[in-house]
């Protein structure tokens, strides 16, 4: 099993006038620090607008500093928003920061939050799946090709060779966000690399990696012409202190986290400017819900960990991202959390690497057969809630269409025009 972690770029307020400074600043200083422990990846984030939830919206330019400080941990978009993007300046960043870092890039692609950051773009939700996939078919020729053109739906333009192109050929791995829990099948059926969340249960881990590694054998459907990339990675909650208690005491910004979600979900975003997230989640984080959200991760001493991360590793999962920079959770315990960690818990699990890519090339080949396990009791996350699940495509759209035959005859106003 590897290991990465994973930044959002929290910020909760009251800021200072140099909160946002120290917040980037601090998170190259873990990044550095994992790289020299033996992390294996790095994951970013791309959002735009969510203030206090996630201040990282030019991660191309935050990883291109710690490719700078760093020399093996690979460095993950997870992920670049397609539809607030162009493909070709995706293709560009994407390529220069491979070079930057002597191609160590994995390029994770998504297809953002909602109105609040699809609509200053000038891009509906109901189309976000359809831009994204007509993204990744105009995104992958820009790589490799010397001239490339495209005519679309979303995206049109003439023949021209995009530069630089990337240190790896034909281009660094590609994975899709999976923040619903069945977009898992679909990363199978396209060919990539799926991140998503802890799983509730191993059997919910079982049952996924099983419906993912059938659709990649059996009915994979490539968007467009890349190598595929074989790869389930979960994004788990995480602290590692001595004891279960000290580590929960000290995990109290995954709540934030969690909160934030569920708020969205719920309320959607304040006036810009005027919100305060911080605030409203103080009433909130002491609930029973929100001291539930804290035994659902990978919070606790080396051996509950240990513990659990067995459970995972026994249903194929490749890789788990540790997410611990959350709400106000402060440097040095993020630092000490990493170094715990990477001291009594990692070795065991990077030991047993040889033992899952044995298992992966018999999958590929033909020569283990997974059964078909049902996914239909397994249909959330474990840090999800009725406010957090998100909707499929189809849902989005049928969603959309009766919001819309509910405003017949009046105006559509603002964001209301999703």
């Amino acid at each position: 099993m590897k290991f990465g972690i994973f930044y959002e770029h929290q910020l909760p307020r009251p800021w200072s006038a140099d909160s946002e400074y120290r917040l980037l600043h601090e998170s190259l200083a873990q990044i550095e620090l994992a790289d020299g422990l033996g992390y294996d990846y790095a994951w970013e984030v791309e959002h735009h607008f969510l203030e206090e939830y996630s201040h990282s919206s030019a991660p191309e330019v935050f990883l291109g500093a710690a490719s700078q400080r760093t020399r093996r941990i690979r460095l993950g978009h997870g992920v670049i928003q397609l539809p607030t993007n162009h493909p070709i300046r995706v293709a560009e960043r994407v390529a220069t920061l491979d070079l930057l870092s002597g191609g160590r890039v994995e390029l994770g692609l998504g297809e953002a939050q909602g109105p609040v950051e699809l609509h200053p773009f000038g891009r509906r939700v109901r189309d976000k799946r359809d831009v994204w996939e007509e993204a990744v078919r105009a995104l992958i020729p820009c790589f490799t090709q010397t001239s490339v053109e495209f005519h679309g739906r979303f995206f049109d333009y003439p023949a021209r060779n995009v530069i630089p192109k990337p240190y790896q050929k034909p281009h660094p791995p590609l994975w899709v966000a999976c923040s619903n829990i069945a977009t898992i099948g679909s990363a199978g059926q396209w060919g990539m690399g799926a991140l998503g969340f802890q799983f509730v249960t191993p059997e919910a881990a079982r049952a996924w990696v099983n419906e993912y590694y059938v659709n990649l054998t059996r009915r994979l459907e490539k968007l467009a012409d890349y190598p595929t990339n074989p790869n389930i990675a979960m994004v788990s909650a995480f602290m590692c202190a001595p004891t279960d208690e000290e580590a929960q005491a000290k995990a109290a910004g995954w709540t934030f986290f969690v909160f934030c979600l569920s708020h969205y979900g719920r309320h959607g975003m304040a006036e810009p400017g005027r919100g305060d997230m911080w605030k409203l989640y103080q009433d909130w984080r002491e609930t029973p819900k929100a001291q539930e959200t804290l035994r659902a991760g990978l919070i606790g001493s080396p051996e509950t960990i240990r513990r659990r991360l067995r459970e995972f590793e026994a249903a194929h999962v490749d890789q788990v991202i540790l997410l611990n920079q959350t709400g106000r959770t402060p440097h040095g315990d993020i630092c000490s959390s990493l170094e715990l960690f990477a001291r009594e818990v990692m070795p065991e699990f990077h030991a047993r690497e040889g033992d899952q890519e044995r298992w992966k090339t018999q999958v590929l080949d033909g020569r283990v057969t997974l059964e078909h396990l049902d996914t239909s009791a397994h249909k959330v996350y474990a840090h999800q809630n009725e406010d957090i699940v998100r909707l499929t495509p189809d849902e989005l759209k049928r969603k959309m269409a009766a919001k819309e035959a509910a405003q017949a005859g009046r105006a559509p106003g603002g964001d209301g025009d999703a």
